[in-house]
């Protein structure tokens, strides 16, 4: 063996450069446009600081009026308690437009819902989002190059002009202004099947299709449950595949067009789930939201919107046996509500699953964020730019106006 086969090879540099997406998961990057995580500005209090919840009634009330705490229901009940009105997204957004006096609304949800908020209120009215991490994987399973480029595809199938768009609540500004944009609605998962309604007789009868996005759950629920179409009149367009992964043909012969994403929380029921827990609670009655999947929300007893499960279960009588399939946080919560009046309500999943980015709201940001309103410092405000602003507030317009 020579001399110059035992030398060190000479080091090579690779030019590697991190992607924006590993940037974000690591919080090393900030996207005010995606609902991924993104580093905290500020130093937050410790959560094992006893005084939290001291800390956050002394901050909100030196803010007094000047501040409107909405807390979504899936939010942690430590949250919750410091929230000056409880509901689902659309609600609590239009609880925020009725505020006008507000100088602040601390939004204890995740992005998308923040951007509603910014949307529906005044120029004068500033949004913070306590932590800007907290975001929804449902919504960020649709960007606007993804749709924009669905829409030429539908546009090269020759179905776009007879194809409205429906855009669940649970969307990004751009999504909302896309569908603003193309003559389309939103919708919310009480109204889906109204929005439907309105979207299908926009267009011809024979030849109509509603491009729903982004949530494939809820568009194929609805319009199977509700609107009495069949399996056959739905197709996934699915954004990661040429052409969505769908011929001309298929286009044309669809009704409905779902976009390929899903709710990582309600996605994860099963049939096992119902099957198991029927076995475990006899007379037990199963109640889904319809973000669950389709074979899921036919086997169970009950479907319906975040807002309908409280109302059930409210009016539901005293010994009655509920398993619920929706976020565990607003499960525990209504099972502690209701376990006075003998209401037996049960997580329909053996696995316990959180809404982990709604979670990530947690009392340390909140106190973060309210003592820095407190001190004059806006912190994590979230703003829509007028024009996305201008054609996401008509596709919400057109839904305050369906019948």
């Amino acid at each position: 063996m020579t001399a110059a086969s035992n030398a060190t090879p000479p080091t090579q540099t690779l030019d590697v450069q991190p992607t924006p997406l590993a940037l974000l998961l690591l919080g090393r990057e900030a996207d005010p446009r995606s609902e991924r995580g993104v580093e905290c500005p500020g130093d937050l209090p410790s959560p094992s600081d006893p005084d939290l919840v001291a800390r956050a009634r002394a901050a909100k009330e030196r803010l007094g009026d000047r501040v409107f705490v909405l807390g979504h229901h899936y939010q942690r009940d430590e949250v919750i308690e410091f929230a000056d009105v409880t509901g689902d997204s659309f609600k609590l957004a239009r609880e925020a437009a009725a505020r006008p006096d507000a100088e602040y609304i601390v939004f204890c949800g995740v992005h998308f819902m923040a951007e509603s908020a910014d949307i529906l209120t005044s120029d004068d009215q500033q949004v913070v989002l306590p932590d800007l991490a907290a975001g929804c994987s449902m919504a960020d399973m649709a960007t606007a190059e993804q749709v924009a480029e669905c829409w030429d595809v539908l546009a090269e199938a020759g179905v776009s002009e007879q194809t409205v768009p429906v855009a669940y609540m649970n969307s990004s500004a751009d999504i909302k202004s896309f569908t603003g944009r193309h003559g389309g609605t939103i919708c919310t998962s009480s109204n889906a099947a109204r929005a439907l309604g309105w979207a299908f007789e926009q267009v011809d009868p024979d030849r109509g299709k509603v491009l729903f996005l982004p949530d494939q759950h809820l568009g194929r629920n609805t319009a199977v449950r509700d609107m009495g179409m069949s399996l056959e009149d739905c197709v996934v367009y699915n954004p990661h595949k040429p052409n969505g992964g769908l011929t001309p043909e298929e286009l044309r012969d669809a009704r409905m067009i779902l976009w390929r994403g899903h709710c990582s929380v309600h996605g994860r029921f099963s049939v096992d789930s119902v099957r198991d827990v029927r076995e475990r609670m006899p007379g037990v009655n199963v109640l889904v939201h319809p973000e669950c999947k389709n074979e899921v929300v036919a086997a169970a007893d009950f479907v319906g919107s975040t807002e309908y499960i409280i109302n059930t279960l409210e009016a539901a009588p005293a010994g009655s046996k509920w398993a619920i399939g929706t976020e565990l946080n607003l499960v525990r919560r209504l099972a502690n509500r209701y376990a006075a009046e003998g209401k037996e309500i049960a997580f329909l999943d053996r696995t316990v699953c959180f809404c982990s980015t709604m979670n990530r709201i947690d009392l340390p940001h909140l106190v973060w964020a309210l003592e820095s309103l407190a001190d004059g410092t806006t912190v994590n405000r979230i703003q829509v730019d007028r024009e996305t602003e201008k054609f996401a507030k008509l596709a919400l317009e057109r839904m305050l106006a369906l019948p």
